[in-house]
């Protein structure tokens, strides 16, 4: 019995060039795609934007919702397709992966800057501690004011313009903002 080997054919350098063309392009488009709840943060600085692969045919686009049951998820799909398709992209798969769970730890660090200079206080990292016996008073963190940098503030619900934000007062300034809660 005679066997041979067979080899998966190798892309030519051309061929890859292209698809590495692709793949930026793909990127930077996804990168001007605003949240529609936050519009200064891409969805891409945000973190939801989880990997980006392209093979001959298809450009797929793995995407981690803030939350399953995130208002805006079908806004930001039809943004990002829109987007793909003025960068001339081609075909498009968009999938939705739920696991693992987004948490505030994805936003870019531009993202955080961004966030302050429009007046929400962004995240803390996340700490994974729990706090099933403690007061949601009592379990209020520490913010700084992203007006005057006052660490001097106070909680005033937990729920902010959107669910993801709690409010808050700087006893500094006085002036009231959204803090982006972790998770």
């Amino acid at each position: 019995m005679v066997s041979a080997a067979v080899t998966a054919p190798q892309p030519s350098p051309a061929r890859s060039a292209d698809a590495s063309d692709r793949l930026a392009r793909a990127w930077r488009a996804l990168a001007s795609v605003p949240d529609p709840e936050i519009p200064v943060l891409s969805v891409v600085e945000l973190g939801i934007v989880r990997d980006v692969v392209a093979d001959a045919s298809t450009l797929r686009v793995r995407v981690t919702p803030t939350y399953s049951g995130c208002p805006a998820t079908d806004v930001i799909m039809r943004d990002m397709r829109e987007a793909l398709a003025e960068a001339g992209i081609g075909e498009v798969a968009i999938d939705i992966a739920l696991a693992p769970a987004w948490t505030t730890d994805w936003i870019a660090p531009e993202g955080r800057r961004k966030l302050a200079a429009y007046g929400i206080a962004p995240p803390g990292r996340v700490a994974r501690i729990d706090v099933s016996g403690i007061s949601p008073l009592r379990r209020a963190m520490q913010v700084t004011c992203p007006r005057c940098a006052s660490s001097a503030t106070t909680l005033i619900a937990q729920f902010g313009s959107t669910a993801c934000k709690a409010l808050y007062r700087c006893d500094a300034c006085r002036e009231p903002f959204d803090y982006f809660k972790p998770y």
